[in-house]
């Protein structure tokens, strides 16, 4: 904290590093200068870098979503047929008996 001469003194975010100016008498805060941004990466090659990187990745989901796509069809008859055959498999015991039926 440094104190200044018209009773307006400083508080530094210990968390952000923001500087606070406060008035003692109102009790509120005058001024508020935000933190140096922190840089990202540290060289341009680095931010290339990580760019063509999530490209990459991008075009990997999107590969992936699309092939999931054209197997769905594959895959949602199979899951029928599955169903089927058990279905075919149990007896029919008719219709499932609810508890207001027991009465």
């Amino acid at each position: 904290m440094v104190a200044k001469s018209h009773g307006i003194f400083e508080v530094c975010c210990p968390d952000c590093g923001a500087i606070l100016k406060v008035d003692p008498d109102t009790r509120s805060i005058v001024a508020h200068v935000s933190a140096p941004r922190k840089r990202t990466f540290e060289d341009f090659e680095t931010a290339a870098r990580a760019m063509r990187e999530q490209e990459e990745r991008k075009e990997s989901i999107f590969r992936q979503s699309v092939e999931a796509e054209k197997n769905k069809q594959d895959l949602f008859n199979k899951r029928f047929e599955e169903a089927v055959r058990k279905a075919k498999e149990t007896p029919d015991a008719g219709p499932a008996l609810r508890e207001i039926d027991l009465d």
